[in-house]
Formats: structure tokens, sequence, C-alpha cells
């Protein structure tokens, strides 16, 4: 066998196990009669990707083998048995030669190996909620790699389809969904630390994170079938227009600060005579509780002030530091 024919050969058995791990991923989180669904998927969705890309560098003639260069020889690192040790996900990724350039895909798969590394550790349960959009985003990522990297490859959507659900969700249901305290605290700081420091443009982007909207009923005419869910914009004039009962989207609980709790957080960063009457007045100046400004929220009478107050503080401390230090 010629070394093109043999590249060729390991290149396409790479890929039909990337597929095939995908597909047991999406499978297993679809089945009803299996409970252990995120954990299997998180592992299985990254060994896929991480076959994908090796299929990649094998096919581009990139060495994707850990070794040290000795001279002008090459030094490979092998396991304890033997084998060569070959490029992890998060290293095929970082590679200045990886083909995945959209940060918020990139996001999504170092989100999903940070949290396998989380749920590797200890047992874990009632996550599938609270990271299926994740896990859709990944899959849907997945598909458009395969066909743009290897043209010639059937995408995965030939096989699977949506999943289908027997009970309707209800008011009470999508509260439930949103209520993340049920989530085990390492995995719920991990996500929320994650999150936080994510761009708002990488968060909102539905290549990290897909969200859909879910609507009742979308044919009027006899003869055509109903689309269980409607996929939309979420800018589009149809989003703003919904019925919010209508709407299950999961949004990011963002951090909120009391006033007293801005103040600490400048004193703590040098800035001691700033207390709570010039914040007082600051906030009085710029008409900050104008909430279409976005600086924060009223919650059951008692006003709390988001980041990006913090940040407009800080900017104001910064530029009349001598009044504050």
């Amino acid at each position: 066998m010629t070394r093109n024919r043999k590249i060729g050969s390991i290149k396409n058995e790479l890929i039909h196990k990337s597929k095939e791990s995908m597909l047991s991923a999406i499978q297993i989180f679809n089945n009803p009669n299996i409970q252990f669904k995120s954990e299997s998927f998180i592992v299985l969705a990254i060994i896929a990707w991480t076959y994908l890309l090796h299929a990649y560098y094998r096919s581009n003639g990139i060495e994707y083998r850990y070794f040290e260069q000795s001279n002008k020889r090459k030094r490979f690192n092998f396991t304890k048995y033997g084998a060569y040790k070959y490029w992890e996900l998060e290293k095929c990724l970082n590679s200045p030669e990886s083909p995945i350039k959209d940060k918020a895909i990139i996001s999504n798969l170092k989100f999903l190996i940070g949290l396998r590394h989380e749920i590797e550790h200890q047992m874990t349960t009632k996550i599938d909620n609270f990271l299926s959009a994740r896990f859709q985003a990944c899959c849907l990522n997945y598909n458009h790699y395969l066909k743009e990297l290897f043209p010639k490859q059937e995408r995965i959507e030939r096989y699977v389809s949506i999943s289908l659900q027997f009970s309707s969700l209800s008011e009470k249901q999508f509260d439930q969904l949103k209520d993340n305290e049920k989530l085990p605290q390492n995995i719920s700081t991990y996500i929320q630390e994650f999150d936080q420091e994510l761009p708002d443009s990488v968060f909102e982007d539905n290549k990290f994170s897909y969200r859909v909207f879910f609507v009742p009923k979308t044919v009027n005419r006899k003869g055509q079938a109903d689309r269980v869910i409607e996929y939309i914009p979420a800018n589009s004039e149809m989003a703003k227009g919904i019925n919010k009962e209508y709407v299950i989207i999961k949004e990011r609980e963002r951090s909120k600060y009391s006033p007293s709790n801005v103040c600490k957080k400048m004193q703590d960063e040098g800035y001691k005579k700033f207390k709570i009457y010039q914040h007082t007045q600051l906030w009085k100046a710029e008409n900050a509780r104008d909430q279409s400004k976005g600086f924060g929220v009223l919650v059951v009478g008692t006003w709390y002030w988001y980041d990006s107050w913090i940040k407009f503080v800080r900017k104001h401390c910064e530029e009349n530091k001598n009044n504050y230090i």
C-alpha cells in the first residue's frame, strides 16, 4: 500500500469512527431509558470532534502526535504501552493549524471539555435540561464542519432527527427548567464562572448555545404537518411579538450587586473614599436607574446593579482618582 493510500485509509477510518461516536452520543441522549445522558454525550462528542480534527490533520499532512525536537529529528512521545500520544481535543483547537476559528464554536467545545473534567471525578444528577442547548449547538457545529472539511462525506442529519416528547410543557415546568438550584454545586459554579468570562457576543451566539422558541401550532391549512419546534431568529419581528408563555429560552442569570457591594468593590481596588454618599450622587447624576440604560434591575422593591454599572463606576473612579484615594 502506498503512503498516500495509507493516509487516505486512516483518514477515512477516523471520519467513520468520528461520525459513529457523534451518532452514539445523540442516540444515547435521546434514549428515554438511559439516565446517564449528559455524561455519555460529553465523552462521546469530545471523541467525535477529536477524531474529526485528527482526520483533517492527517489529510493535510499536519503532525498531530506529541514529539520533542532534537536537532533535526523528532522524538515522539509514547504511552506506557508503546503507542503514539496523539493530540487531545484542546490541543487540536489551540493549534495554529486548526481549521476552527469561530470563537463561539471553540468556546462551546472548551465548555464541554471543562465540564468533562468536573463530571469524571464524581457522579452528577439532573443536568440534562440545563445543558441541552449547548449539546444541540455542539451537534450542529459538528455537522457543519464534517461537511466543510470533508465535502464528500454524508452529514449526520440523514441518520437522526429531532427527539419526540410525549408530554407538553406547562408554565410550571418552564420555571423548573430555569431553576438551577438542583445542579450539583461544582457544576453550577463551573458553568457560572465559564459563562461570566465569555463576551456577550459569544454567549449569545447560537453556535455556543442553541436556543429555540416553542410555539403551539405553525400550520393553519389541513394537509400540512405541524412542526413541533419552530426556529426563528431571536431578533426577528416574530420573536419580538411572540407570546412570552411559549418561550422557554433559558437566559444567563446576571450577577447583581447592592450599593454597598459596589462601594466595597471600589474600596478594595484602592478608592477608599468612594462610599455610599458618593455612589448615590453618581447614579443620580447619570440617571443610572433608567432601565433602558441596562445598569441594573428592580427586584421586589430593591434596586440591584449589574456588572455594566461596576465597569462604569470603575471608569469614573479612575478618571477622578484624586477624589477617592
